[in-house]
């Protein structure tokens, strides 16, 4: 009978601790419902310990979630699993997440904890978080290079204190597919009771053999594998969602083990997740880059034009790539919008659809062909959108080699017209500046990017920010043909979020 596998997903919480890949409340209740209509079993929505609002969005995910277990992580301390549990007690499937650190090297120097005292506070604290809780996952922390007998011996402890899954973590990405391989047979063989629990895995990506790893340990035995969408996470990421389970999918007489992932959601997953956190994709990236299906050698492009198995090994539309290449225009009307909209799995209520609508007829306007791509970064650059305190009304710009670079900008908060100008090293940080003494809100521009995301020379251009207000970083988002336009948009949009809050 073929084994399912589990798919935890760590997006929301180890990934959102990627360097510049925060979320907001309302983003992260967003993502959590594309990561449940994406089909992953469980969704790790923070770590309530660390912050309130981690708590907060941990809350707020088990109330809107369908269909995944939430689950919420803990340090085998007292205070953080009654904090996880605050979160998780209104979940319709709960389940918390404890770790402790087990090499010799966190136990020393960390933890300064001897052996025998983590095996007491493993049965500790796990049986008191399994008195709260139906589903507890215990972690040993950096079991990759723990010694492995004294780990069959944490795990035998936790499962005999309530663990149902254990959890087995590559945590600094060290090991190699044979070594976590060999590690996951010999913790089948040594820890007593493991045949009644699922073992998970959590394979960071440091010399780039996370989804590897993970695989070995499919291979091994292991029945739940721990990722996020697009690998992001600490330091050099997490192994890859979409890597895995299009590596089951492509070679599944190979694994002999099957999924609940709705594969069609994953190229959206990936999107969204960009779009959130501003952070974008590689086009080399596997299964979601803009390059994984596309064919730019002759001999690459006759070998797909004859059979696209020559050089193809999965279909782009499993993935939800889109291969459309009909047009929309000027004269197309609003139901014909809808329809290719929700072909891409954007479902707009009536509000939605009726402002991307208008900024669809004025991009007909501007541009000679509105493609599918046009459309789909118009949806997801709506979907972005927060409550407008400030709104652009017009921006004249004078930029040149030889003279100052000056900005006018003109913006409408609450009815009033507010109008400013000012000077600066080149027409987006004059806008900038204009912009900073209308609002007056402390900022530091911590990046700036711009990117075509579409194609031609009238592409659409995305612009990204990041602004630094007091302790926090709010992403701000721009889409237009003209870039400057795009870029002062984004700033608006990031102070918006800012006096949004």
């Amino acid at each position: 009978m073929e084994k399912k596998i589990i798919f935890f997903d760590t997006t929301l919480r180890d990934g959102e601790q990627s360097p510049g890949c925060s979320m907001n409340l309302k983003e992260k209740l967003e993502m959590a419902r594309q990561l449940d209509r994406l089909g992953v079993d469980v969704i790790e929505a923070g770590f309530p310990i660390s912050s309130p609002d981690d708590a907060q969005a941990v809350a707020a995910i088990s109330q809107v979630v369908e269909h995944a277990s939430i689950a919420a992580l803990a340090r085998c301390v007292k205070v953080d699993i009654d904090a996880a549990y605050g979160s998780l007690k209104n979940a319709k499937r709960p389940r918390m997440h404890v770790f402790l650190a087990t090499s010799d090297i966190h136990l020393q120097y960390k933890l300064k904890m001897t052996r025998e005292e983590a095996i007491a506070r493993i049965d500790e604290m796990v049986r008191y978080a399994a008195s709260l809780v139906p589903v507890i996952e215990f972690s040993a922390e950096d079991a990759s290079r723990s010694d492995p007998a004294f780990l069959a011996q944490c795990y035998t402890t936790a499962i005999a204190a309530g663990a149902k899954v254990i959890n087995v973590p590559d945590t600094v990405g060290y090991a190699m597919p044979d070594e976590m391989r060999d590690l996951i047979l010999y913790l089948k063989a040594n820890v007593k009771g493991i045949e009644n629990v699922d073992i998970s895995v959590h394979c960071h990506d440091d010399l780039g053999m996370a989804v590897a790893n993970s695989l070995a340990c499919i291979r091994a035995g292991a029945t739940q594998v721990e990722c996020t969408v697009s690998g992001i996470g600490e330091r050099a990421g997490n192994a890859s969602l979409e890597e895995i389970v299009m590596s089951l999918k492509t070679r599944k007489e190979y694994f002999g083990a099957g999924y609940g992932i709705n594969t069609r959601e994953i190229y959206r997953s990936s999107r969204l997740l960009s779009t959130i956190t501003g952070v974008p994709v590689a086009p080399n990236k596997s299964i979601v880059g803009k390059n994984a299906f596309a064919h730019e050698a002759g001999i690459h492009q006759h070998g797909v034009i004859s059979n696209p198995l020559t050089y193809e090994i999965m279909v782009a539309e499993e993935v939800g790539v889109s291969q459309r290449s009909m047009v929309l225009g000027k004269h197309s009307g609003k139901h014909a919008l809808r329809e290719r909209l929700e072909s891409f799995g954007h479902i707009p209520g009536k509000e939605e659809m009726e402002t991307i609508f208008v900024r669809f007829k004025e991009l007909c306007d501007k541009k000679k062909n509105v493609t599918d791509a046009d459309i789909e970064a118009l949806a997801m650059d709506e979907r972005h959108m927060v409550q407008t305190v400030y709104k652009l009304e017009d921006h004249v710009v004078n930029t040149g080699r030889n003279i100052s670079n000056t900005a006018c900008i003109k913006i409408c908060k609450e009815d009033t017209l507010i109008e400013e100008v000012a000077i600066g090293d080149g027409p987006i940080d004059a806008a900038f500046k204009a912009i900073d003494r209308i609002t007056g809100i402390p900022v530091t521009l911590e990046s700036y990017s711009i990117t075509a995301v579409t194609e031609g020379e009238d592409a659409m251009g995305e612009a990204v920010i990041k602004l630094r207000h007091e302790d926090s970083i709010y992403t701000g988002r721009g889409l237009s043909t003209d870039i400057i336009e795009s870029s002062i948009q984004a700033y608006l949009n990031g102070l918006n979020k800012i006096v949004s809050v």
